[in-house]
């Protein structure tokens, strides 16, 4: 039986994995001197930030439209419809930045 291509499907995340789309400065960014840096040359252990797009059902500290922050070597790059995105482990997460507002303190960026 062949799938028709029009039709869309649904992406759900299994056990501890988290769907993101990464943040522009995972790749080229520029310097305080203006130099365009390459995400090629990037040699230094540099974290990024991302947004939460999905997570499955087994992820207990990150939410959908949370900010996280991780190593870009971390995770699998998938393409989604067109779109780069990345698939992390609860576990490769170092930080959780959201709007939320329910009892935990933290910084605010």
């Amino acid at each position: 039986m062949a799938a028709d291509p029009d039709v869309k499907q649904s992406i759900r995340m299994t056990a501890d994995r988290i769907l993101v789309r990464p943040s522009s400065e995972a790749g080229e960014r520029k310097s305080r001197a203006g130099i365009l840096i390459p995400a090629t040359a990037n040699v230094n252990r540099r974290l990024v930030w991302a947004e939460v797009v999905s997570a499955g059902p087994t992820v207990r500290n990150v939410e959908e439209a949370d900010q996280v922050l991780f190593a870009p070597d971390a995770g699998f790059e998938v393409e989604i419809r067109g779109e780069e995105y990345l698939i992390l482990r609860e576990r490769d997460v170092h930080a959780v930045a959201s709007t939320r507002t329910d009892g935990h303190s933290g910084l605010y960026l």
